[in-house]
């Protein structure tokens, strides 16, 4: 029989286990975009359901595409355009069940259904975003958001 709690319990377990993950890929580190790129590799590797894994990084007011696995992607998005414009010039994680009901979603893979997006924010400002897409419907809950602005808090120690 499945069990919630117990399959939450393993998420958090696992959510930590990659979060020290991070810590000793960077670690020494101080190149920022080889950390991004590592990390986007790591997330990319330990979540499951999920396109697109990635960095969008500030420049001028806009986001411009950095370290990413997955399709090919929008390479520049202006602050406050789809979740990844708004995540930023909110500066909080937006977290959408299904993008195509969020106003002015911007579909750079047709296959994505949801998307979750933590800003990275350092001194106050925005540095950039991490985005995560999924083919399927409301794939990221609060254990996700939790744990991946953890990451994202960890990473940006590194950037």
């Amino acid at each position: 029989m499945f069990h919630v709690e117990q399959y939450n319990e393993n998420r958090v377990e696992n959510y930590k286990m990659v979060i020290k993950q991070l810590s000793a890929l960077i670690e020494g580190e101080s190149n920022p975009i080889a950390n991004l790129a590592n990390a986007a590799a790591l997330l990319n590797q330990f979540l499951q359901e999920v396109n697109w894994v990635g960095f969008y990084l500030t420049e001028n007011n806009q986001l411009v595409l950095g370290p990413f696995q997955g399709l090919p992607a929008c390479v520049r998005i202006p602050f406050g355009r789809g979740v990844c414009g708004t995540a930023a010039e909110n500066k909080r994680t937006e977290r959408v069940e299904d993008v195509h009901a969020f106003p002015g979603h911007i579909a750079c893979d047709a296959a994505s259904q949801s998307e979750i997006v933590i800003p990275i924010i350092k001194d106050g400002l925005v540095y950039g975003v991490l985005d995560i897409d999924s083919p399927i419907k409301n794939r990221f809950d609060e254990i996700d958001q939790e744990y991946l602005e953890e990451f994202i808090g960890v990473l940006s120690k590194h950037l």
